[in-house]
């Protein structure tokens, strides 16, 4: 994926994994797997230019409801 082999924040062990991304548009939220790579030790995410590059894609089209593409899996509540 990329030749860092250490996590910037801890120094920790950087593992590639397929990880849920959740992004938001507006008023609409998406969930995304995406390989990254993650931290042994603290849980940081690593994600490449290219996927960053999709995140913003994504949220671009959130916010314009550009949905077509999208598959609805259920409903999403904030509580007060």
């Amino acid at each position: 994926m990329t030749d860092v082999t250490k996590c910037p924040i801890c120094g920790g062990e950087l593992i590639e994994k397929k990880v849920d991304k959740l992004l938001r548009g507006g008023n609409n939220t998406a969930i995304v797997q995406v390989n990254a790579l993650v931290c042994q030790e603290c849980g940081e995410k690593l994600y490449l230019p290219e996927t960053i590059e999709l995140f913003d894609q994504i949220q671009e089209k959130l916010e314009a409801q550009d949905l077509a593409d999208y598959t609805l899996i259920g409903n999403f509540y904030q509580v007060a």
